[in-house]
């Protein structure tokens, strides 16, 4: 059961073969076994999620189930759920029980999911780690000594380790894809606006973390509902989510090996991609190299803008709850204390820079393909591939453009280290074609064959 895919219990569910309460009994056994060491998780109460499969039982008996009815799942931490606090992933956060549910939790838990926790995460977001002042660092499930990633560091940790077969997490400069990638699985950053959040802010976005593609697509059916709380938000649209079959042959595919700026490309990690784009090309794609359109201006002055931001939101704090942040968080957010006026300005226009140079280098192309990290996973005490608050976003030159830009993109399993750690390939598409990203993804899996899993 625990290896069953989120499409393949509903099928059960609808045949009568399995019901949503063995299955949630057998998600929280390997929960109970597992969370000692992975620390994936925040508002763990199994006995919730118990009576949420109880009352997905009764529906399916009497033919009210909705489209996500009995499936375990959990949501990032920093995605609201009524009557739960939201700290953020740091200690200096006020415990105060949220007044509602934010979009994505009203989505899935309409739809009938059985909510099995919260996930953890690094101090506000900002680490590509599960490093946290409030939580226990989260670790990798393919190798304990090393992070799963973040900032939905908990959500890729659960993903991988088998609780449940959906999970949500948060996106603004990689923080589905990344995880996701050194993780093994399929993380999914919708296009901006497609999935209402709230509060909405600049690339930021909700997605999907699952092991098959057609999970991605399952989960965002509901994700992409609308919610008049994002006045950013895309107007809705009827999307086949499901339609999933795709050719490759004739598509325009670029590839992508170097990001112009940041961390060298690992050896192994290129190799895999090249090897990506090759199953591409057998398939009758036209593949071609995409040239480097990411600059150091453009990143540090993403990394500028957010300085000062963090400092705005970290200096409004009593000295008793500034204390309390992570160091790593405080020492970066501090480089933004001093910063004038005209610096912010320039900082923030780059996204606009980076925006236009994305779409710009991309537009030739139906599809990018790329590393989606460099680097493999560091270890789970590391903060990030640096651990140089300096130099906090060199690892993130793949991932971020995309978000500035509002493109979907994904990451897709697409081979494994020496040392049997997954390699993620990130398959980026034009603005607002999320479907077709997945059917690309679909049928690259297809091929692939499925991902292997973490012996857990």
């Amino acid at each position: 059961m625990i290896e069953l895919t989120a499409t393949e219990l509903l099928r059960h569910y609808r045949e009568s073969g399995l019901s949503p309460v063995e299955v949630t009994e057998a998600v929280l056994e390997r929960i109970d076994r597992l969370e000692p060491e992975l620390h994936a998780l925040y508002a763990y109460h199994p006995e919730h999620a118990r009576a949420a499969a109880k009352q997905s039982e009764q529906r399916w008996r009497t033919g009210t189930a909705g489209p996500l009815d009995g499936i375990p799942l959990t949501l990032k931490e920093n995605i609201a759920t009524k009557g739960t606090p939201v700290p953020l992933g740091t200690a200096a956060t006020e415990l105060v029980p949220a007044a509602e549910d934010a979009p994505a939790a009203a989505r899935v838990l309409e739809a009938g999911a059985v909510l099995l926790a919260k996930t953890t995460m690094p101090d506000f977001g900002m680490l590509t780690s599960g490093r946290s002042s409030f939580h226990t660092a989260s670790r990798n499930p393919w190798d304990t000594s090393r992070t799963p990633g973040g900032s939905s560091a908990g959500a890729a940790a659960a993903a991988a380790a088998g609780y449940g077969p959906l999970h949500v997490g948060t996106d603004i400069g990689g923080s589905i894809r990344l995880p996701a990638g050194w993780c093994g699985l399929v993380g999914f950053k919708p296009s901006f606006g497609r999935v209402p959040v709230d509060p909405p802010y600049i690339g930021r976005v909700a997605g999907p973390l699952t092991r098959t593609v057609a999970d991605a697509a399952l989960l965002m059916g509901v994700l992409a509902q609308p919610d008049p709380r994002d006045h950013m938000s895309l107007p809705p649209s009827e999307i086949p989510w499901s339609e999933l079959d795709c050719e490759l042959a004739g598509l325009r595919v670029g590839l992508q090996l170097d990001a112009g700026v940041g961390l060298p490309v690992e050896p192994e990690i290129a190799a895999a991609v090249a090897e990506a784009a090759r199953v591409f090309e057998s398939a009758g794609a036209i593949v071609e190299p995409v040239e480097p359109f990411l600059t150091r201006e453009m990143l540090d002055g993403l990394d500028t803008f957010w300085r000062v931001r963090a400092w705005s939101d970290m200096s409004g704090l009593p000295p008793e709850r500034q204390a309390k942040v992570l160091p790593y968080i405080a020492d970066w957010a501090r480089g933004g204390a001093e910063v004038d006026g005209l610096a912010t300005y320039r900082g923030f226009a780059q996204i606009d820079a980076m925006s236009a140079a994305t779409v710009r280098a991309t537009e030739k192309f139906d599809f990018v393909l790329s590393p989606t990290c460099p680097a493999g996973p560091p270890p789970a005490d590391w903060a990030s591939p640096t651990n140089d608050p300096a130099r906090p976003f060199e690892h993130i030159a793949f991932t971020v453009p995309y978000n500035m830009s509002g493109q979907p993109a994904v990451s897709v399993n697409c081979g494994y280290t020496a040392a049997g750690l997954p390699i993620g390939l990130q398959l980026a598409g034009r603005r607002f074609d999320d479907a077709g990203v997945l059917r690309t993804a679909a049928a690259f899996e297809g091929i692939q064959g499925p991902a292997r899993s973490p012996e857990v």
